[in-house]
């Protein structure tokens, strides 16, 4: 839920500066002009303070990146800026991606003022990334809820509040590289998979033909190579070690302690022990 105060924010900020993004992508202006108006747009609509929290002064490897989003004394964005009339692609991110692996940074931003794309940066080898959101702010409706919550991406509220982190983590767990990995590395779904077969066509299938039938007619390649799906296939891996671990530890009700019907039981003996004690001395 967006906050009606950063609500009322973004909606007066774009109300305003909507005709001036038309005007300066109509004149085709330069990239140093759209960073003038990025860094409006983060200030006005998205509540960055352009002086303490905006910088274009953080130097990565002799270069100067184009903006840096800096919060509680810590880099957490780097932001690459396009001219507003270029049409932006992937490749246009590659070197703000390698200068936030370069500082440990996990989100970029390209932007060319109208189209605002975030990207979470993925620290494998190589170094990968991953596209979460896109938006034309052109034509967004501030009235409507849905394009409120994407403009709220975007935001220091909504940096702060970890929504870009939460729609990552959302699209994720729908993801195929984690389907796939949930199907190839998962004992318990692939136990399922055979115990269902076998029930259905009465054939006793191993689960290695069960993975081999998966891996090479069922599911296609990209969905368990690359850096996604080895991440994926890490989660996988840690949640069913972590299942593993669970299921061995002994419970309580498992360990040999004593009851309380052993104590009272070990009492009563050493009362009757006492008791011959004292009788054997008189």
């Amino acid at each position: 839920m967006v906050p009606k105060k950063v609500c009322e924010r973004m909606t007066g900020a774009m109300k305003r500066l909507a005709p001036i993004l038309q005007q300066q992508k109509t004149r085709d202006v330069s990239e140093a002009d759209t960073v003038t108006l990025v860094k409006d747009l983060l200030a006005d609509v998205f509540g960055y303070d352009k002086y303490s929290e905006l910088t274009g002064e953080l130097a990565i490897r002799g270069t100067f990146c184009d903006l840096a989003v800096k919060l509680d004394d810590k880099f957490v964005q780097l932001i690459e800026v396009k001219a507003i009339g270029i049409e932006l692609g992937d490749r246009h991110v590659k070197q703000a991606i390698d200068y936030a692996a370069n500082q440990g940074i996990e989100w970029v931003i390209l932007t060319n003022a109208v189209t605002w794309r975030l990207y979470h940066v993925i620290f494998a080898k190589p170094i990968d990334k991953k596209l979460v959101a896109e938006v034309d702010v052109t034509t967004l409706d501030c009235r409507k809820d849905a394009d409120v919550e994407k403009l709220f991406l975007f935001t220091k509220e909504g940096f702060k509040k970890g929504a870009h982190e939460a729609l990552r983590d959302r699209q994720d767990a729908t993801s195929r590289f984690l389907v796939a990995a949930l199907l190839i590395h998962n004992d318990a779904v692939v136990g399922t998979i055979r115990r269902e077969l076998r029930r259905m066509v009465d054939v006793n299938v191993s689960e290695d033909e069960i993975l081999k039938v998966l891996q090479g007619e069922v599911i296609k390649r990209d969905a368990f190579e690359g850096p996604s799906a080895e991440e994926a296939a890490a989660k996988v891996n840690r949640t069913e070690a972590k299942r593993l671990r669970a299921a061995e530890k002994p419970s309580a009700q498992n360990l040999d302690l004593p009851t309380k019907a052993d104590a009272m039981t070990s009492e009563s003996v050493a009362d009757d022990l006492s008791k011959s004690d004292v009788e054997g001395v008189g």
